[in-house]
């Protein structure tokens, strides 16, 4: 063989391995890009970003929302608790110094406890226990309806907590008196209050209280 012939072929060799090795490295690449990664700086930002949207929805139905009620007999407390799983908010209980017996609620004596309070424009009935309302902006407030307005233990409430500014939702039970004879000793007796019109409840179901929150 010539020496001219032999560097042809030696350049051919050496052209053949060139294009071997180009095509197994583009393979061995593509191979490489092909394989599914996880994004890990993007998984991260959305699992806080779920944590963060829950935590606020969290705050949302719960930490904002106040069930504040005074139950001499039950009944309103009842409805209190109905309140409370349907809007998933905190529930206080109004609990005077005193509490009422039944002959203080005994309607047929003039000189009967309630009786003598609901006459005495003055009357504020202590409260025991203390409520830290400061941190919710709604307010379910929940009484029974005494000869035909708020008992006077929910206007110690009133002055006790500074409810400016805030929005609060009545609710009362009541065999047959309506709420709004409450509703105007409420709304004139602090009108810096966002007040919304408010429901009475004689015996209600839970699916009809969770209309009426939903509503």
């Amino acid at each position: 063989m010539s020496k001219k012939v032999l560097v042809i072929v030696s350049l051919f060799v050496l052209v053949g391995i060139g294009l071997v090795l180009f095509i197994t490295f583009n393979n061995s690449k593509s191979n490489i890009d092909n394989i599914p990664t996880k994004n890990v700086e993007n998984t991260n930002i959305d699992e806080n970003e779920n944590g963060e949207e829950k935590e606020e929805n969290d705050m949302n139905s719960n930490s904002k929302i106040a069930v504040v009620y005074f139950s001499a007999t039950g009944t309103t407390e009842t409805v209190a608790k109905y309140i409370e799983e349907a809007t998933k908010g905190v529930i206080f209980e109004i609990v005077p110094s005193s509490k009422y017996t039944s002959d203080d609620l005994n309607y047929n004596n003039n000189n009967s406890r309630a009786n003598r309070e609901q006459n005495d424009d003055s009357a504020r009935p202590e409260i025991a226990n203390k409520i830290n309302i400061d941190i919710y902006d709604t307010i379910y407030l929940g009484f029974p309806i005494w000869w035909g307005d708020v008992p006077k233990v929910i206007l110690t409430f009133l002055d006790t907590y500074d409810l400016s500014g805030k929005t609060v939702i009545p609710f009362c039970t009541s065999g047959s008196t309506g709420i709004s004879g409450s509703m105007n000793t409420l709304r004139n007796y602090n009108k810096n209050v966002n007040w919304k019109d408010g429901r009475r409840f004689t015996i209600s179901s839970k699916e009809e209280i969770n209309r009426w929150v939903k509503d």
